[in-house]
């Protein structure tokens, strides 16, 4: 037998090898599968060339045996094998790459996908072993040799037997401490689970040996009438990987039970996707991606602990289990995988090194899904509208966030309740239906559509026959107010004080009744103090006999919804408008002479006002006695 140091790295590098590259301990079993796999992709190329060699796909496979008498964990593949040369130059120099050598000595094997690249990923085997042994042999040679390791202190090379070509890797675990459990790796639990959460797509089946229960055959002769039923134990071979990934199958081949059940198994829902995306790209940057729409968010979709992203796998191996970057935020809720061989990934197959490439892939993206959503928008408007009231509000925070940055990529995605169609309806919608003398898009803001409906600010928009759109959650304002304007036509709130939709008739009517009743209007304005900027007289109401409109910025709705966050307060600029047609204007014009009682007459009708937006009274006791000393 004889003992190497390893060649050039020192105890400390090895040391980060295990204790730094790696985030979770668990990523060993990927990694010495992925070699596995490697090796039997080495000997299907060989077999390319040469015709001694009879691979048959179905009799290559990669075995796992773990022993919990000798806690270790064993896998073994048929492959290539190595010789003492090679085992001492690629497993006694960290980081030395037979896969990537191999794959640069041979450029054309293009129908072989080598997983390895850094030759780091052996040493991962060291963040849960004590000691590790290697017996391999050679392809077409007669020798084999074992090579093993305790780590930095160096190595062992010694001939060895081994019946049939390949290589065991044989890891002896850690003792157990009292933070970390090295026995749950032995477990047939969690070996599935690793197994299906990292390698599930190796193309070549995994399996292992298990133990099994079945109901004891008894003779006929032998039954008693009491006796319980008895159980004996037996072994099977379990292939634990379903090898070929369902999003590089044709899509005709694939039906939407497959995609279904593929989807609520993966992501662990209990209900069907809106929709399937099954795509994929060839070129510079190729990738396969199978992306879902759920028919509802996760439970903690609306919380801090929600992370959003794709799984991401480079050649059927999991690389990340969520990967942000590869969804903006308001597309979030989309579940799914991305599987590309042509990612630059660090040593530890953990993180990308070029976010380039993630950028190509999630533009391509980020356009697939709004064209799916569109097609649905127009197709299948049920299942559209069962979509947008699960995820509205992501879709309207994309057009708000960023200043903005991506409205005119959202903006025909979010849709309103109208006050004609009476359900959801898209800007393209009402903008196609706009009268010819219409200049803009109306909406009102407030908690419900029913309260909206009954707002007297409503009243000469409808009358006119122009569609309101509905806002009634708290970005809805805000979306707008950063989208501007939609095919040109500028949105403007109801409750806006400069309209200006009263004809001439109209606008006479208002400038004369400011001028003949200015000392009313400056009363009131100077009973209600700074919580308006003015009161004015208006013609556009029709049965109510008050209103309050804003100017400026900022709108009733939003100083509601700015009052409510850290810091709040700001106010928006209050109108109060006086009907100068409802009979009531002719009483507050009988009781200018009687300053107190114009003064409760002002706080009611303010009240009043503001009780019929949906907002409240700043002194609700001090209303109640103004209402009752009138009455």
């Amino acid at each position: 037998m004889a003992t190497y140091e390893f060649k050039s790295e020192s105890k400390r590098m090895l040391d980060l090898m295990i204790n730094s590259i790696y985030t979770h301990k668990e990523i060993f079993l990927r990694e010495i599968i992925s070699n596995a796999s490697d090796a039997l992709d080495k000997l299907y190329y060989k077999s390319l060339s040469d015709d001694t060699i009879d691979f048959d796909r179905e009799k290559f496979y990669i075995r796992i045996t773990p022993d919990k008498d000798t806690r270790t964990i064993t896998v073994s593949d048929g492959g290539i094998g190595m010789t003492k040369e090679e085992l001492e130059e690629n497993l006694g120099t960290i980081a030395k790459s037979g896969s990537f050598a191999f794959k640069s000595e041979n450029e054309k094997c293009d129908d072989v996908d080598i997983i390895g690249q850094f030759g780091v990923g052996f040493y991962s085997a060291f963040m849960v072993a004590k000691s590790v042994t290697v017996i391999s042999r050679k392809f077409g040679s007669d020798e084999a040799f074992k090579w093993f390791s305790e780590g930095a202190d160096g190595y062992d090379v010694e001939p060895c037997s081994k019946e049939t070509a390949g290589t065991d890797i044989i890891i002896s675990l850690k003792d157990n401490t009292d933070e970390e459990n090295y026995d749950q790796y032995l477990e047939e639990y969690t070996i599935r689970n690793l197994i299906r959460k990292y390698s599930d797509y190796i193309k070549y089946p995994i399996k292992m040996m298990v133990t099994r229960q079945k109901l004891k055959e008894v003779p006929e002769e032998e039954k008693k009438e009491d006796a319980k039923p008895e159980y004996e134990s037996y072994t099977e071979d379990d292939v634990l990987n379903s090898m070929v990934p369902l999003w590089r199958r044709n899509k005709s081949e694939l039906t939407d039970e497959d995609y279904n059940s593929f989807y609520k198994e993966k992501f662990m829902d209990y209900e069907n996707p809106l929709k399937t995306i099954h795509t994929s790209a060839d070129g510079m940057l190729s990738y396969n991606a199978l992306l879902f729409i759920p028919s509802h968010p996760p439970f903690d979709y609306y919380t801090k602990d929600f992370k959003k992203g794709l799984a991401l796998y480079t050649n059927g191996v999991m690389i990340m289990d969520k990967c942000e970057d590869l969804l903006p935020d308001y597309f979030g809720f989309v579940r799914g995988l991305v599987d590309s061989a042509d990612l630059s990934l660090n040593i530890s197959r953990e993180i990308l090194q070029h976010d380039r490439q993630l950028k190509t892939i999630a533009a391509h993206l980020k356009k697939k899904i709004k064209s799916e959503l569109l097609n649905m928008q127009k197709n299948d408007r049920e299942t559209y509208e069962k979509f947008y009231e699960s995820f509205k509000r992501p879709l309207k925070f994309g057009v708000y966030d960023n200043y903005g940055a991506e409205k005119d990529f959202l903006c025909d995605l979010i849709m309103f309740y109208s006050s004609t169609e009476k359900k959801p309806v898209t800007l393209a919608e009402y903008v196609d239906r706009m009268k010819e003398d219409q200049d803009a898009i109306y909406y009102a803001s407030g908690e419900t559509v029913e309260q909206i409906d009954k707002q007297p600010r409503c009243e000469s928009i409808k009358d006119k026959g122009f569609e309101v759109l509905y806002l009634t959650e708290d970005v809805d304002e805000f979306a707008l107010k950063v989208l501007g304007k939609y095919k040109d036509k500028e949105f403007k709130s109801v409750a806006s004080a400069d309209l200006n939709l009263e004809d001439e008739t109209a606008k006479a009517e208002e400038a004369v009744a400011e001028e003949t009743s200015k000392d009313l209007f400056a009363a009131m304005k100077e009973a209600l103090g700074e919580r308006v900027v003015n009161v004015k007289p208006t013609t556009r109401l029709k049965n109510h006999p008050v209103c309050i409109t804003s100017e400026g910025e900022v709108s009733l709705e939003m100083e509601k919804i700015l009052g409510q966050m850290p810091n709040g307060g700001v106010k928006a600029q209050r109108v109060l408008e006086i009907n100068i047609k409802h009979p009531l204007f002719e009483k507050l014009k009988t009781a200018q002479d009687d300053k107190d009682k114009l003064k409760k007459l002002t706080e009611v009708l303010y009240g009043c006002a503001l009780l019929a937006e949906g907002m409240n009274v700043e002194n609700s006791a001090e209303f109640a006695d103004s209402v009752c000393d009138l009455i």
